[in-house]
């Protein structure tokens, strides 16, 4: 599906990121990992070539410009050219809105949004260049839902989906495809880490409170590699069709 594809996962140091990067290895493509510590993406770059496929592991900061535009500079100079990104980074501060502070609002909108779209930036103008090529951004159900004291991560991530849609519709002349994914609570660290937010103020396990996080349709957790699955996807020549999505991969939490 991406045969010899070369493409670009940002936050693949860990948790969804990695399972995103182990999916498109499997789909055939070569995967450019980045994040903001090495020896993550090393971790994680091993993975990728033990399904076979090239690696590059990289060390980028997607608030800062110029370690964007050195990371993509040597993907390139590694592999020849850049397929696809996948904008996977992201951070999430926990508040209730009448508490809700500036800095955790800057926060989250310079890595979410405004360090999404710097990435999206860069790659397309080496998509240009070559011809083409996809991008899927990672919102979140959060997005569309509205979840409580997560005010600007719901922002951010809404904000997301409108870029989706905008710059599905300015790029479709360069042959760039850009698509979203709105993944719900997946199997991660993060999602602990938002339970133990939870627990340390109504009281109970955290451990217990993700368990009672899963879909209310599955009997589990949806796994990091099933997103990646829908990336690889949405990544794919087969998915020229869907243009400026946000694909819901919550194990059917949100109808919409």
């Amino acid at each position: 599906m991406l045969t010899d594809k070369v493409i670009f996962v940002t936050g693949a140091g860990r948790g969804m990121g990695r399972g995103i990067a182990e999916a498109l290895a499997d789909a055939g493509a070569d995967v450019v990992v980045g994040d903001l510590a090495l020896p993550p993406v090393e971790e994680t770059a091993r993975l990728v070539e033990q399904r076979g496929r090239r690696a590059l592991a990289t060390v980028l900061d997607i608030t800062r410009p110029d370690t964007v535009e050195a990371a993509f500079a040597r993907a390139v100079q590694v592999f020849g050219r850049l397929d696809g990104l996948v904008n996977n980074a992201g951070i999430v501060r926990m508040d209730p809105a009448l508490e809700a502070r500036q800095e955790d609002w800057e926060a989250q909108l310079q890595v979410n949004v405004i360090g999404l779209f710097t990435c999206c930036q860069v790659a397309a103008r080496q998509m240009i260049r070559q011809g083409g090529g996809a991008i899927v951004n990672i919102a979140s159900n959060a997005g569309k839902v509205g979840f409580p004291n997560m005010v600007g991560y719901n922002a951010g991530k809404a904000a997301v989906i409108n870029i989706t849609r905008s710059l599905s519709t300015e790029w479709a002349a360069y042959t760039i495809n850009v698509n979203a994914v709105c993944p719900g609570g997946v199997d991660t660290d993060m999602l602990m880490d938002v339970a133990r937010w939870v627990t340390a103020r109504v009281g109970g396990a955290p451990e217990e409170l993700v368990k009672a996080m899963k879909p209310k349709q599955m009997l589990r957790h949806v796994q990091p590699i099933e997103v990646g699955r829908v990336v690889a996807f949405l990544l794919s020549d087969q998915a020229t069709i869907i243009r400026g999505q946000s694909i819901n991969v919550d194990g059917g939490d949100t109808p919409y």
